[in-house]
């Protein structure tokens, strides 16, 4: 090799050690990187790690001990698209943690702590694509106006939660959403979850693990997939009253009777008063004619 082909070749050497190098110096400690990708999967990281590269794209904090998103470090990780996050330990207050990660299509917050989702939570990531709370079995409220900004979603699952109740507003007006997992909740299977299963039936939504789908609560409907009890809501919440209802009925019973009474009452006493009145002025009349006589 002559001597400008050797100097050529460790040239390239020495430039792809410095990249290798520059690559080590900017990875957080116990992460691995590669291009615009950093992984943390299970190194029992107690805090959201730093040092990590501006220009990333992929973070994976899978199977750590994470209990808390700093919002204005991911809000430095602008280019950042997907987000891994399940088996941690994240609580409930997570809303504006990603208000800085608008470009997030991919957010997994499976197998966390999570207790409630507000709109807040996430209604700053209008690029969302795949969302993934499942598996948070103290996740017990979605607001139904959780998702209102989320208009690309496409892949949502809630599985295996705490939930007893989903708006149907909730769901209904993602226009995008093709996959929607509901299996193993707690589900509520009264009146006023029949307009959610209503939807269900009529809806082009791809439902997983559909046998699974099915009644918590009452335990009459225990075990029961929720479409198949459909028509049974159907009839009993058209011709069924509740203690509920009965009050009010009884009520409004009442107060018709208490109205009706009052009325009587007061007609008798003005047609009393009338008659008093007339028979007061028939004898003023007589008294008088006897005076003039």
């Amino acid at each position: 090799m002559s001597a400008s082909g050797r100097t050529w070749s460790l040239s390239l050497m020495f430039l792809l050690e410095l990249g290798m190098a520059s690559e080590r110096i900017n990875c957080p400690s116990m992460c691995s990187c590669q291009y615009l990708e950093v992984n943390c999967t299970g190194q029992q990281l107690q805090e959201f790690p730093v040092d990590i590269p501006l220009d990333t794209r992929q973070l994976i904090l899978a199977a750590n001990n994470v209990s808390y998103l700093p919002a204005v470090e991911l809000s430095f990780l602008a280019d950042l698209v997907y987000l891994d996050c399940r088996k941690n330990l994240l609580g409930d207050d997570l809303d504006f943690t990603f208000i800085g990660v608008a470009k997030l299509v991919y957010l997994d917050l499976s197998f966390n702590n999570l207790t409630q989702v507000t709109f807040s939570t996430f209604s700053h990531l209008l690029s969302l694509v795949v969302l993934k709370i499942s598996d948070n079995p103290n996740l017990v409220a979605i607001e139904k106006d959780a998702f209102a900004n989320n208009t690309w979603l496409r892949h949502l699952d809630v599985s295996r939660t705490g939930l007893t109740f989903l708006d149907t507003s909730t769901v209904r007006d993602l226009p995008n959403l093709r996959l929607l997992g509901l299996s193993d909740n707690l589900w509520h299977c009264n009146c006023s979850l029949l307009d959610f299963i209503t939807w269900m039936t009529d809806s082009n939504v791809h439902f997983p693990d559909a046998d699974n789908i099915t009644c918590y609560t009452p335990e009459g409907l225990r075990a029961l997939r929720m479409p198949a009890v459909e028509a049974q809501l159907h009839f009993s919440c058209l011709t069924q009253l509740y203690k509920q209802d009965y009050v009010f009925l009884c009520l409004v019973g009442f107060c018709i009777f208490l109205a009706g009474t009052m009325a009587a009452w007061l007609a008798g006493i003005c047609a009393v008063t009338c008659e008093v009145h007339a028979s007061q002025g028939e004898e003023e009349q007589e008294e008088e004619e006897e005076d003039t006589a």
